[in-house]
């Protein structure tokens, strides 16, 4: 009975033996590993934007990694393609302008004057230089932004004026 029990302590004493010199060797590995990791760390801290770029595909290159992104944990499935529509719905609705801008295109000499002093009248802040010159420097915006009512008029004034406007 006596041996039993020494087998056992001496089963027991070695056992422990065993796990602390493991428990030692695991710490040497792993300060050892971890002075590796930490000098490749800085050594990668130390690169350019191109340099890490490159290591990038080397890695990618080296290890097999695929350029796919990886699906985030948590994310849905992928959308179903769209359905082919009827042509109906597929052509677009024209939205109906509301919003007008009227320019001035071409002029007739004869009548100059009289369009310089009604450009005058209609641009406000305008003084007759700046109005000769708004009219020599054709094509010209005359009013942008406007209702389409207020642009009618206009292109009829400066059409009684003896100027061409569009209205776009």
């Amino acid at each position: 009975m006596i041996s039993t029990k020494m087998f056992y302590l001496r089963s027991i004493a070695r056992s422990k033996a065993l796990v602390s010199s493991s428990i030692r060797f695991r710490t040497l590995t792993q300060a050892a590993s971890a002075e590796k990791i930490q000098r490749i760390v800085s050594d990668i801290s130390q690169l350019t934007l191109i340099e890490v770029a490159e290591l990038n595909q080397v890695l990618k290159t080296t290890l097999k990694i695929p350029d796919a992104p990886v699906m985030a944990y948590g994310a849905g499935p992928a959308a179903a393609p769209a359905q082919p529509k009827d042509e109906e719905e597929e052509a677009p609705k024209a939205k109906a302008q509301t919003i007008f801008t009227v320019k001035l295109t071409k002029y007739d000499e004869a009548k100059k004057i009289a369009l310089i002093k009604e450009i005058k009248n209609i641009v406000e802040g305008m003084n007759l230089v700046q109005a000769k010159k708004f009219v020599e420097t054709l094509p010209a915006v005359v009013r942008a932004d406007i209702p389409k009512e207020e642009a009618e008029k206009l292109k009829d004034a400066i059409a009684a004026a003896g100027g061409i406007c569009e209205i776009v």
